[in-house]
């Protein structure tokens, strides 16, 4: 039951900290968001909803996986970089959406990708499984890295 309890936490962290973040840039959405010109590749808005919340219950299930390892000097390290990274996550809707600047959310987004891949490694150092569920968020960061630098350089 401990685990449950434990599992069910670090996706409530997860999925909380992207619910409060797109509750903060959801309504900039249809108004200035929509204004923008984007590069072709920008996909329908419908499908960034369904994939964060996939990924943020990839990042829960994950970091649960994490918690249920020795602890560690390395465990807690990996644990540091998840926090950071989950705090970047959150942080760039808000200076993207809210605040609308692009540039900044662009150097923002840059660091959280090299934050995510610190995280994978450190979590391959832990627990093999965990880096590897990470890998679809560091691609989808990758894409909306670029898609970011195209809005940034199209606007």
């Amino acid at each position: 039951m401990q685990k449950i309890t434990k599992l069910i936490g670090c996706l409530f962290l997860t999925l909380l900290t992207g619910g409060i973040s797109g509750w903060f840039t959801v309504s900039s959405i249809a108004t200035w968001y929509a204004t923008l010109h984007k590069p072709s590749f920008n996909p329908p808005n419908y499908l960034f909803g369904p994939v964060w919340t996939v990924l943020y219950i990839l990042m829960g299930i994950s970091f649960f996986l994490i918690l249920q390892q020795p602890l560690t000097d390395q465990r807690k390290k990996a644990t540091r970089i998840f926090i950071i990274q989950l705090a970047l996550n959150f942080f760039w809707s808000i200076i993207f959406f809210n605040f609308h600047l692009l540039g900044i959310a662009l150097i923002e987004i840059l660091v959280m990708w090299f934050s995510i891949l610190l995280m994978i490694i450190s979590f391959h150092q832990v627990n093999k499984l965990t880096s590897l569920i990470q890998l679809p968020y560091l691609c989808w960061v990758s894409f909306a890295t670029v898609l970011n630098a195209g809005i940034l350089y199209l606007n």
